[in-house]
């Protein structure tokens, strides 16, 4: 075993920054606000299960499937991109056609918590951190995204609708802002992979 309080804390704010669960909040209660339940317990599970696979195999799966982690990010870029405009325009592009509860898988637990964006960082970590530090900071990540879906409905009461409607508004433009970068950034890798 090679702990490192050094590399679990970088692995940790690096894993905390590109989740951003905090900023997803408005997300959260967007997806409450159309009558669809979060199970805090299950999105944190089924979010924990796709990244350790992701990083264990996340480059296999991709070769298996002859996709590139550029293209993978483009394809999610694209999701997120969608969920924004969700937000800003206050219209439904994505209609969850799901059984009740879906919602804690998709959007919430993938591509939102667990998506383009982690995986490529896991993917990155990997190759300059120990496995089990990685893992160590990944689940105090998740512990910290459990705690906030747990409390949306106390955040909620706190903030009131108004400061939440324009609590969506704006974090609706930043991840407009996200998934444009996302997706600029990997288009350029990708076509330089063409070439």
């Amino acid at each position: 075993m090679n702990f490192s309080i050094e590399q679990i804390f970088s692995v940790f704010i690096i894993l905390f920054a590109i989740i951003d669960i905090i900023g997803a909040i408005p997300i959260i209660l967007n997806i409450r606000q159309k009558g669809e339940v979060i199970h805090p317990i299950r999105a944190t599970l089924i979010s924990v299960a796709i990244l350790l696979a992701f990083l264990f195999a996340g480059k296999w799966i991709l070769n298996l499937f002859h996709v590139s982690i550029e293209s993978f990010a483009v394809a999610g870029s694209i999701v997120i991109f969608i969920y924004a405009l969700e937000m800003i325009l206050d219209i439904e592009i994505i209609h969850n056609n799901g059984p009740a509860g879906s919602s804690s898988i998709v959007p919430l637990a993938f591509p939102l918590i667990a998506g383009p964006a982690s995986f490529t960082a896991l993917l990155s970590l990997r190759a300059s951190y120990s496995v089990e530090n990685i893992i160590i900071g990944l689940l105090l990540n998740m512990i910290i995204v459990f705690i906030v879906l747990k409390s949306t409905d106390k955040i909620e009461k706190k903030l009131g609708r108004g400061v939440i409607y324009v609590l969506r508004k704006f974090f609706g433009v930043i991840l407009l802002a996200v998934s444009v970068q996302l997706f600029t950034a990997n288009l350029g890798n990708l076509i330089n992979l063409v070439k």
